[in-house]
């Protein structure tokens, strides 16, 4: 009689324990899965492997790359890179073009120029806010120095006939009536040959980047007579925002290998992140040893004249593509703006994944 009577309550009873174990099963896993995001599986590659080209590695235009690198944030993405370091940026595009690269670190203007050759590549995350870039004449070859006419007949030190130094040198040349065709340009790369070239009378001036322009600067060595080291500087030199150093690849790839572009571009937003609270100490121990030149102090002297040039979030700025077409087309014939398409030279998709995902 009485086991009758308290069946109703026994199935009740069990029911609500029923019901509380379940709400407690899926309360613990809706927090499993809010505290690690990370389990989640990631989207499949389309290329794990991939070769990127580089113009100067070892220059501050390029820090977030070696960031990357060095810390492994290429790895964490699930990427293999393979790094191949060109004397300038004209060798690492060539490196694309003929097939040995998959992608270029280089500077954004390449875009343009490839697009008035009707070869179309596509930059996906910024590196680089300014050029940082410097143009200076030799303090013992040009001691009379007064206008960038005075050089007209003289020769001109750049990383790479035809990479970014050499067009902020056309820029500047341009500007005082100068034609490119009036002054010998001369390959020296980036790093202790460019030292070398200026200090021995190889060159009279020479346009290039940080460290070697500060080293030579701070050493009395050159005077600089134009600089975008600097946001301001850059407003100076090119009237607008100007972007830089960036990965960019043939369109097809970027429209082939989403994942893998994403994941490339997550690496760089990450080392950008990381350089936003980076001190001196931490670039040291970061970057290979070769990279400062056997001077500490002059590269971190270097590294806090750039560091506001470098890009905080990946993205690239559409005023600083219009600044780019405009100061090409200022300089070379060849470039057309009413013949350039300027939204096909970049992309923001991919850099403003990885800003929301970094909090960059």
């Amino acid at each position: 009689m009485n086991k009758t009577n308290n069946a109703p309550i026994h199935t009740a009873l069990r029911t609500t324990l029923m019901s509380r174990r379940t709400f407690a099963s899926a309360a613990a896993l809706g927090a499993a899965v809010i505290a690690a995001p990370a389990l989640r599986a990631q989207p499949k590659l389309e290329k794990s492997k991939i070769a990127i080209a580089v113009g100067g590695k070892a220059g501050f235009y390029y820090l977030p790359l070696t960031i990357s690198e060095q810390l492994g944030f290429f790895k964490a993405e699930g990427l293999d890179v393979e790094i191949s370091d060109f004397a300038g940026g004209s060798r690492s595009l060539q490196a694309l073009v003929g097939g040995s690269a998959d992608v270029v670190a280089g500077a954004y203007e390449h875009t343009i120029n490839m697009q008035s050759k009707n070869q179309f590549i596509q930059e996906f995350v910024l590196m680089g806010r300014a050029p940082q870039i410097a143009m200076g004449i030799s303090t013992k070859g040009m001691p009379g120095y007064k206008t960038p006419a005075d050089l007209r007949g003289k020769k001109i030190g750049v990383s790479a006939p035809g990479s970014s130094t050499n067009m902020v040198a056309n820029l500047v040349l341009s500007r005082a009536g100068v034609k490119a065709s009036e002054v010998s340009f001369v390959g020296v790369g980036t790093s202790a040959g460019a030292l070398a070239a200026l200090r021995s009378g190889q060159i009279d001036a020479m346009s290039n980047i940080d460290p070697v322009m500060t080293m030579l600067e701070q050493k009395g060595d050159i005077r600089i007579i134009s600089d975008t080291r600097t946001l301001k500087g850059t407003l100076d030199v090119f009237g607008g925002p100007m972007p830089a150093a960036c990965f960019y690849s043939h369109a097809d790839f970027v429209q082939k290998n989403p994942n893998t572009c994403q994941a490339l571009t997550n690496a760089i937003v990450h080392g950008l992140k990381w350089l936003q609270t980076a001190g001196p100490s931490d670039i040291i121990k970061t970057v290979p040893e070769s990279y400062l030149l056997g001077d500490r102090g002059l590269y971190l002297a270097s590294f806090n004249k750039v560091r506001e040039a470098i890009s905080l979030d990946g993205v690239i700025a559409e005023e600083g593509t219009r600044t780019a077409l405009k100061a090409l087309e200022s300089f070379d014939p060849a470039i057309k703006a009413d013949k350039i398409t300027l939204s096909r030279t970049f992309t923001n998709e991919f850099a403003r994944r990885a800003k929301d995902r970094f909090k960059a």
